[in-house]
């Protein structure tokens, strides 16, 4: 989408000037000035699942919170038990509004107690909602007891992920890379300077995430550039974490939909804890059933399924397309979609209506693809 005059300017990464040094072709997202591909979505997209691809991901939010009784507060926020919560181990889960709806989906890294005590948390959160975010965990943590750190702009964060990322991030590291669990975390060491590294990603491959300061940053951007890491885009990024059936805030799930039906049970422990922001809706849909369930989509022949394009059967719109496109890995195309239960069973045949056309799509598991040495 085309930057409009009356538009606020947008914000730029540390990396800005390094984009445009390998030719990247920038876009406005979430009010950032982002690179949407470099030598193709396709070569890009090839890169991370055969190799190793870096993503400048600075432009989303990263948060310190530290406190005495952090994570009894953070109970109250997620549907997700923090109570065995691990130093150096991470938690993918969500924060609700009071209907069950997903405020934001994001990481909560627990770093431990400090020597006065307090807990601490690092959470990294999507850059459309970074500022919803804020408010809302300003509003729900007290104040009193709870030290808010917001890194935003203060850091950089580079995504190297692909099956030699591990082997070509650990010529940079005093750490071994290696001994990292995944979703685990270290503060590791590099140019003499601190950097927090997580072994997660948003790809569906392994490989690290990494926080440090915009100078180590742009140093380590150049460096992996030498090396002969392929830079990488939001447009493959977007075809990455699709294959893998990674949910994106703001397409397939957001404020109206609820982690049951957007098929995030498993962030759902109930019976684990108390009570939390938004339980009641989910115990009565636990009970009752979703009205509605997120699924997995393959497309017959070439035809691809946007978002919002409406899903028909016996001629009524029973649903609705949340992210499609051609699958550069599987090379057919795919689908996330939120449809009635009934009709979500594996292999329903459903039609997708594009540009006024029926199409036909079957139901298949999800993630559509898994990489080879993935936990099952």
């Amino acid at each position: 989408m085309a930057q409009s005059p009356s538009d606020p300017p947008l914000y730029r990464t540390p990396l800005y000037f390094n984009h445009l040094e390998q030719a990247a072709r920038m876009v406005p997202f979430s009010g950032w000035e982002m690179p949407v591909q470099y030598s193709g979505i396709s070569k890009e997209h090839q890169a991370v699942r055969q190799q190793v691809g870096m993503f400048d991901i600075s432009h989303m939010g990263k948060f310190v919170l530290r406190g005495e009784g952090l994570l009894n507060q953070l109970q109250r926020l997620v549907p997700s038990d923090l109570s065995t919560f691990q130093p150096g181990t991470a938690q993918y889960t969500v924060l609700l509004n009071p209907e069950g709806g997903i405020v934001d989906d994001l990481i909560l890294y627990y770093q431990g107690k400090t020597p006065s005590g307090e807990e601490q948390i690092t959470t990294i959160v999507n850059a459309a909602t970074t500022e919803k975010d804020r408010n809302w965990l300003l509003t729900h943590l007290d104040s009193g007891t709870i030290e808010f750190n917001d890194l935003s702009a203060l850091q950089v964060l580079i995504a190297v992920q692909g099956p030699a990322a591990v082997k070509t991030l650990q010529a940079f590291f005093q750490e071994d890379l290696a001994t990292v669990p995944r979703f685990g975390h270290i503060i590791g060491t590099i140019a003499n300077r601190s950097a927090f590294l997580a072994r997660t990603g948003y790809t569906g491959e392994d490989g690290f995430e990494i926080m440090l300061d915009p100078d180590v940053g742009e140093e380590l951007w150049r460096s992996l550039l030498t090396a002969g890491v392929t830079p990488c885009g939001l447009g493959c990024r977007d075809t990455l974490r699709l294959e893998a059936a990674m949910a994106l805030y703001g397409q397939d799930i957001n404020d109206t939909t609820t982690p049951l039906e957007a098929g995030m049970g498993w962030l759902v422990h109930l019976d684990r804890k108390g009570d939390f922001i938004g339980r009641s809706v989910l115990e009565q849909q636990k009970q009752a059933g979703v009205p509605r369930r997120l699924v997995g989509l393959k497309m017959d022949g070439r035809n691809i399924a946007r978002h919002d394009y409406p899903i028909v059967q016996n001629g009524e719109v029973i649903g609705q397309v949340t992210s499609g496109t051609l699958s550069p890995t599987l090379g057919y195309p795919i689908a996330l979609a939120y449809v009635p239960p009934a009709f979500g069973k594996i292999n329903q045949t459903l039609n997708v209506e594009i540009r006024g056309k029926l199409y036909p799509a079957i139901v298949v598991k999800k993630p559509f693809y898994r990489r080879a040495d993935a936990l099952l």
